[in-house]
């Protein structure tokens, strides 16, 4: 009898201890969420992407937690340019859904559907740093955001007060980076509500250029040889005639360089303090007859590889702040307790060309642009040390997130929830096989892009150049924006580029006119059609970019 007793009470123990377990995790408060995004943080800028910069160990706070969530190898943006990114990001829709296509464009609380829906689920929201999207972030209970692009140095920042929008402002001394990790620190501290679960966004200035560091990094990799890519020096049958000219007529103008090729703006210009920039002042005004294709003297190489040096020093010493302040952030989290019920997911804006192909900056549809960096952790809520090669892109971040949180993500997100491989650790079956890109800004800034749209597939990617600017440049009554020069109003060639990614992974041949590529490029071309349908992304209001879509689709 004693014994039947002491079984008896070892199973109402137990059963006792698997109720309160039960409770307790049915109580349990919903995870923070931080989403934190540094400006033009290229995948070759993260030791976890083992690219030609791995051996110098930009990022290892980084890498080390990015190693213990999941790493994700295919996620790439769908406009890459800030404003459009971050306006997708925060919609969770593709830029004609949410109507910013470009740097000009705006984005109303109405739209501000991420905030939006946090703040429906009890979550207390914040975003410190660069917001770029002109309105007033007013879906956040908190901001505290840079006027536009924000200043590297002292900047000033735009917050919540007496006054309308944006007319509010804070100003503080520092380097930005170490700025937007205090004030991150701060509303962690200070700020927030601890009765609810957070919803944060720290946002960063850097890596953007012009690439200004903190002094303290001054010494960092002063004495080390940057690895250069091949593709720098030899472009190869890399683009056509849309984004060279015919017999390289063009490349003296398109596509901002590392080298003197371009003559409108390239690395060591210094802007308006160079004589050819004062000469040709925009692209449209220099003549084709004077784009003899660049030679590559000894010289040229030589001041390249010098101007690349300095070039990608300044670069990693800002993603070293970043670096650095991240781990603040995490530290921080660590000792108040925080870490253990937050996710954290990290990405940049888009991706950004680091000399490959001899260009800078982004907005191409070429793999180091459109590539983004992301992965996320959350050792209680994600499968630990994965990697994932799921096509994910920045219109899935918002519903992902708002499902992490237990929310059905709004019926006008366009973006997919990929929070099932973050679970499970694998692809679902019925997970999207391509995705879709498309650059508005024909031409613009004087990095001298021409627009294009396309998809990429895991292996595959097929881009389309139509070469025209989104307004009618040719229509007296379109107003057309007056801070961008007259670049936009040049019309480029049309032509298609593929490239087949998984043999071709640096893109170095255009195989468009490859007969044993004839099936598949029709086949992505089908599939192109159907995702811009899809999307509601078709020019039925450009008449004059269909009519070059209506022409040169079978070129």
């Amino acid at each position: 009898m004693d014994i039947y007793v002491k079984y008896l009470v070892v199973f109402f123990v137990a059963m006792n201890t698997i109720c309160c377990n039960q409770v307790k995790k049915e109580n349990k408060q919903p995870p923070n969420i931080i989403f934190m995004m540094a400006d033009d943080h290229t995948t070759q800028g993260l030791g976890i992407y083992e690219s030609r910069l791995q051996g110098l160990n930009p990022s290892p706070n980084l890498d080390k937690i990015a190693k213990e969530g999941m790493i994700f190898d295919r996620c790439y943006v769908t406009n890459a340019i800030c404003t459009p990114s971050r306006a997708s990001i925060i919609s969770g829709q593709y830029s004609q859904a949410n109507g910013v296509l470009d740097l000009q464009g705006t984005l109303p609380e109405e739209k501000q559907h991420l905030p939006k829906a946090f703040n429906t689920l009890g979550y207390q929201t914040a975003i410190v740093g660069k917001w770029h999207l002109h309105d007033e972030p007013a879906a956040f209970d908190y901001y505290c955001v840079f006027p536009v692009q924000g200043k590297y140095f002292d900047p000033e920042f735009r917050v919540q007060g007496p006054k309308p929008w944006p007319e509010n402002v804070i100003k503080t001394k520092g380097h930005s980076t170490d700025n937007v990790a205090d004030l991150t620190i701060d509303w962690l501290k200070n700020k927030r509500d601890k009765n609810k679960p957070f919803f944060l966004m720290p946002q960063f200035k850097a890596p953007h250029d012009d690439f200004e560091y903190a002094p303290r990094y001054e010494e960092y990799l002063a004495d080390t040889w940057i690895p250069e890519p091949a593709s720098m020096y030899d472009n190869k049958s890399n683009g056509s005639e849309a984004t060279r000219g015919r017999n390289d007529s063009l490349t003296r103008i398109i596509g901002s360089s590392v080298s003197k090729r371009n003559l409108v703006r390239h690395q060591a210009l210094n802007l308006v303090h160079d004589e050819n920039y004062k000469k040709y002042g925009v692209a449209q005004d220099i003549p084709v007859s004077d784009h003899r294709p660049f030679e590559w003297t000894d010289e040229a190489k030589k001041h390249t590889s010098d101007t690349y040096q300095l070039y990608l020093k300044s670069y990693l010493r800002c993603v070293k702040g970043v670096d650095d302040n991240f781990k603040r952030i995490i530290d921080y989290l660590k000792e108040e307790g925080l870490l253990e019920n937050t996710i954290i997911m990290y990405t940049g804006d888009q991706g950004f060309m680091l000399g490959e192909h001899d260009y800078i900056d982004k907005r191409w549809m070429y793999e180091e642009s459109m590539r983004m960096p992301l992965f996320v952790w959350g050792p209680n809520y994600i499968k630990e040390g994965k990697r994932s090669g799921a096509l994910v892109n920045n219109t899935d971040f918002a519903p992902t997130m708002i499902d992490l949180a237990g929310g059905v993500p709004p019926s006008q997100m366009q973006g997919k929830s990929f929070k099932e491989i973050l679970t499970k650790g694998e692809e679902p079956k019925d997970w999207r096989k391509n995705t879709y890109y498309r650059y508005w800004m024909h031409m613009a800034h004087r990095h001298a892009n021409p627009a294009h749209f396309g998809i990429r597939s895991k292996d595959y990617k097929l881009i389309f150049f139509y070469g025209r600017y989104y307004m009618d440049v040719d229509d007296p009554n379109v107003k057309l924006p007056y801070s961008w020069g007259n670049d936009f109003k040049r019309k480029t060639p049309v032509a298609w580029e593929f490239y087949d990614m998984k043999n071709d992974p640096k893109e170095m041949k255009n195989a468009y006119g490859d007969p044993k590529y004839t099936a598949i490029i029709e086949e992505m071309k089908q599939e192109l059609k159907k995702v811009r349908a899809e999307l509601d992304e078709g020019d039925e209001d450009y008449p004059h970019i269909q009519k070059v879509i209506d022409e040169y689709w079978n070129l």
